[in-house]
C-alpha cells in the first residue's frame, strides 16, 4: 500500500470513497445533520481551499482511502478520514493515520460524530483519547468552522504526549 498526496485528478474518486463510507452515518447521526450527498464536490473544493491537504492510500492504482490534514497554527486537525467500505478493517485507515501523524510534531486533534462509536474506537485503538465535553466545546469552536448542531453532536480526540493546547495537564481528560 502506498500513501501519497492527492491530486486534482483524484477528486472524483475521493468523493466516491467519502460518500460511500459516509453511508455508515445514515440513521446514526441526527437526521438534521445528514445531507445528500454527504460531501458534494463544492464542499471538497472548499475544504481544499481552506488548506486541508488530502492524502490517499492506494494499491495497484486503486484508491482505498482518503484523509485530510489541516494546519491550524498550534495544532493539526485530521479532517475527512474515510476508507472505501470494501477495504475497511484491512489497515488502510491506520496506514493513513500513521502517515499524517508523522507529518507534524504538533498536537493532533480529530473531531467525529459522538454516535460514530466505530470511529471513536478506531481512534482510541490508535493512541487518541477523548477530551471532556467542556474541552470539546472549546476545541471545536476554536479550530473548526462547523454549525452549532454539529458541535453539540460531536466529540474530539487528541494525541500528544503532554496535553491539549492551552490547558494544563491535569483534569482535562474524560
Amino acid at each position: 500500500m502506498n500513501v501519497r498526496l492527492s491530486r486534482e485528478a483524484d477528486r472524483a474518486e475521493m468523493l466516491a470513497i467519502i460518500n460511500a463510507a459516509a453511508e455508515a452515518y445514515r440513521g446514526v447521526i441526527p437526521a438534521d445533520c445528514w445531507h445528500e450527498p454527504y460531501m458534494p464536490a463544492e464542499e471538497l473544493a472548499t475544504e481544499i481551499g481552506a488548506n486541508v491537504v488530502f492524502w490517499v492510500a492506494e494499491q495497484e492504482r486503486q484508491m482505498l482511502g482518503v484523509m485530510g490534514l489541516q494546519d491550524k497554527g498550534d495544532v493539526t486537525l485530521v479532517r475527512h478520514a474515510y476508507v472505501a467500505p470494501a477495504k475497511q478493517r484491512k489497515g488502510v485507515g491506520q496506514a493513513l493515520l500513521r502517515h499524517v501523524r508523522a507529518l507534524t510534531a504538533k498536537p493532533v486533534l480529530i473531531g467525529t460524530w459522538a454516535a460514530a462509536s466505530w470511529a471513536i474506537d478506531f481512534y482510541e485503538r490508535n493512541g487518541f483519547a477523548l477530551v471532556s465535553d467542556e474541552e470539546k466545546e472549546r476545541l471545536l469552536r476554536r479550530y473548526w468552522s462547523i454549525p452549532a448542531r454539529q458541535v453539540e453532536t460531536s466529540v474530539v480526540t487528541w494525541r500528544r504526549l503532554d496535553l491539549v493546547p492551552g490547558r494544563r495537564a491535569e483534569g482535562h481528560h474524560r
